[in-house]
């Protein structure tokens, strides 16, 4: 995978351009979530492949067998008092499939059985059968609730959240009984959808905005601590920034939303961040994941669940859409 990436990031240097070149060929197929209605927003893969995919209209996680063509339903809405799904984490290491669970009542969303106040829920991996819920603890912004958006899990076993919407992030030790405040920073408490897609480095996290323009380092101190908060130089605006993960060493995967509709690749360096594209025109990515040399790409306008003018419409169909990996 280093070497992959190391080739993709001298071959846009030698190309002058954006857009990387792919190789030929797409990686597999896209992996289809069926309906219209469920807006998946985040999916994850496990070690052997099998694809994990959020509902958040429908209140349901799917999943899909590695090769599949299609996801199914895997855990129903209401289980452990599932509501509103966002971010999605599979953990081989653990065994267990992390999800980010809310009440979207505030944006007019209500899942069949009903909704419930945010909250961290865990699944076994294999069988789907409830392990815990962790209550959201109040937010501290005037007039706006907690949001569970995404996950990330260090090696040691702690779970890292964000909260979109209390400018926060959130941690589950292993054995913890509930969530603590873990980072806070002034730069994170404008109104709004802010905090937004994370993940786990060496030493440190990494979280972006999906309003405004921001992409953060936050230290891990050697107790576990949160310790120095960077908002790093990036090469240019991000527009709508989503999901993120780590591709290597200092190097991240991102996608940016509507109206950008692409998959980035970022390169760390100090405190300066180069994102070079991978691929464009997406319709409204949301999500991203790599498994091997196959990158992920979760695409779904969620305009049209949002948008007044447009809910009457019946949305494209939402997918995982494949990139292999530029050589």
């Amino acid at each position: 995978m280093r070497a992959t990436l190391r080739g993709l990031r001298r071959a846009a240097m030698a190309a002058g351009l954006l857009a990387l070149p792919l190789a030929a060929g797409s990686a597999a197929a896209d992996v289809v979530v069926p309906g219209h209605g469920d807006f998946p927003e985040s999916l994850h893969a496990s070690a052997d492949g099998t694809l994990f995919f959020s509902s958040m209209a429908g209140g349901r996680i799917f999943r899909a067998a590695p090769g599949a063509a299609e996801a199914r339903e895997w855990i129903p809405a209401g289980t452990n008092g599932l509501s509103s799904v966002l971010g999605i984490l599979a953990d081989d290491r653990s065994g267990t499939l992390y999800a980010c669970s809310n009440d979207m009542g505030f944006a007019g969303i209500t899942v069949p059985t009903g909704n419930t106040p945010p909250a961290l829920k865990l699944f076994d991996l294999r069988t789907g059968a409830a392990k815990g819920s962790f209550p959201f603890p109040p937010g501290t912004i005037e007039g706006q609730s907690p949001l569970c958006n995404d996950i990330a899990v260090a090696g040691d076993g702690t779970a890292y959240v964000t909260d979109t919407l209390s400018g926060r992030l959130l941690r589950l030790r292993p054995g913890a009984t509930a969530l603590e405040v873990w980072a806070r920073d002034p730069r994170w408490n404008d109104k709004g959808p802010r905090l937004d897609g994370i993940a786990i480095g060496e030493g440190a996290l990494y979280v972006n905005f999906f309003e405004g323009d921001g992409l953060f380092r936050v230290a891990i101190g050697p107790d576990g601590s949160a310790g120095a908060v960077t908002k790093l130089r990036t090469s240019r605006p991000l527009v709508h920034a989503d999901g993120l993960r780590m591709a290597g060493p200092n190097t991240l995967l991102m996608v940016e939303g509507e109206g950008k509709g692409t998959l980035d690749l970022i390169t760390i360096k100090g405190d300066e961040a180069e994102i070079q594209v991978v691929r464009d025109g997406f319709q409204g990515p949301v999500s991203v994941v790599q498994h091997g040399d196959t990158i992920h790409v979760l695409d779904v306008p969620l305009k049209y669940l949002f948008d007044p003018a447009l809910r009457s419409q019946t949305p494209p169909p939402f997918k995982a859409v494949p990139v292999k990996q530029p050589r």
